[in-house]
């Protein structure tokens, strides 16, 4: 499939100025590439509820989950730079992480979501790294790990994180920067530094009211108790959507839902994953086939533990579930990508070299993609 620019603009541009006109869109971007190439870039509305503050083309934003994405691309990334198979044992490069019945978990299943170490026992506050990877390192699986899978929410990132450190020596925030950030020359931080605050739009709280989808999950999230609780409070702190705007917060490398960045950036980047893991075709090859087959290939499908849906992961990634009566990316079943809470979407598409990312700061109550973002997707591939 060959997209045209002319003509997926006439497609899009409506459909997005619908999202301010009929969704209560505040403020929004969204990039779509093909073979390396940016296609269409629109933005609009404004980086704060006064509106004052245009949203413009050099806006970045928090992009929540859409941050596990990264944080995975990283690990998968050290991995091949160190020899590594996802079916090596996780416990052969951080020993103490074996305690508790993890003695076999292998990164496949770590990365799929399938280790089941979703949601921790101790309370630890989640800007306290090192008590995070401590709990992690003595917590008793939630199910045993590989017989089912559950999104790891909060706990994903310090798993991913740990992993980087221990085979690299370096954290995944300074990773992300000299492996892709900088090479790829993209506007996506992992812990912001302060000199680009100024940038940010502000990001606001669902409004009360809204309905809300999958409803048994989003009571069992609210309510003390459950595992869904539990899952979003593991590690705990940083409930509060306002608090995701202090430049202190802004400013922490917190790998499960703290990147900040421009919707053509994400774009960029999981272009370069949608074109075989070069930027263009004479480019930089920073993945080798086998490394997108990881990406690419489905590790776990069916019910998810936390979210009481289907869901499928490939090594890090969220694909379409077999039997999900909601496509998240257009039916494809190579497709594979991370949105963000409240309406944050990319994904990658290798079948047709298209990469997609639509970025917002006025949130939904979903966790999954929501219509502002799946609409565009099936306009895209009408």
């Amino acid at each position: 499939m060959q997209l045209h620019a002319d003509e997926l603009r006439s497609r899009l541009e409506p459909l997005f100025k619908e999202n301010f006109e009929q969704f209560d869109e505040l403020g929004a971007a969204i990039s779509v590439w093909q073979n390396g190439k940016p296609l269409l870039d629109l933005h609009g509305g404004f980086r704060d509820a006064g509106r004052e503050r245009p949203w413009t083309e050099d806006t970045i934003v928090l992009i929540w989950s859409a941050t596990k994405g990264l944080g995975s691309a990283c690990l998968l990334h050290v991995l091949q730079e160190h020899k590594i198979d996802i079916e090596q044992k996780v416990g052969d490069f951080w020993p103490e992480f074996t305690q508790a019945g993890k003695d076999n978990i292998t990164l496949a299943q770590l990365l799929s979501h399938q280790a089941g170490l979703a949601a921790l026992d101790r309370k630890v506050d989640i800007l306290d790294y090192a008590a995070v990877i401590e709990a992690l390192e003595r917590q008793e699986p939630n199910w045993p790990p590989g017989t089912a899978h559950g999104y790891h929410a909060r706990t994903f990132g310090f798993l991913l994180d740990e992993l980087v450190r221990r085979i690299s020596g370096m954290r995944m925030a300074k990773y992300w920067r000299a492996t892709f950030a900088e090479p790829l020359g993209l506007d996506v931080w992992i812990g912001l530094p302060e000199k680009e605050h100024a940038r940010v739009a502000t990001m606001y709280a669902a409004k009360a009211g809204k309905t809300k989808l999958q409803e048994k999950f989003y009571r069992d999230a609210a309510t003390s108790g459950t595992f869904a609780h539990r899952v979003f409070n593991s590690p705990h702190g940083l409930s509060a959507v306002s608090e995701m705007n202090r430049p202190d917060i802004r400013a922490q490398p917190i790998v499960s839902f703290g990147g900040i960045g421009s919707a053509n950036s994400l774009a960029k980047f999981y272009g370069m994953l949608a074109n075989g893991g070069r930027p263009e075709p004479d480019g930089q090859l920073f993945f080798s086939q086998q490394r997108m087959r990881w990406m690419t290939a489905t590790l776990s499908d069916g019910m998810d533990r936390t979210f009481q849906i289907p869901t499928a992961f490939s090594a890090g990634f969220m694909k379409e579930a077999r039997d999900s009566t909601k496509k998240i990316f257009a039916g494809s079943t190579r497709a594979f990508g991370q949105p963000g809470a409240g309406g944050s979407h990319v994904f990658a598409d290798p079948d047709n070299k298209i990469s997609f990312a639509y970025v917002m700061n006025q949130m939904e109550q979903s966790v999954l993609p929501n219509e502002k973002s799946v609409r565009l997707l099936d306009a895209i591939y009408a």
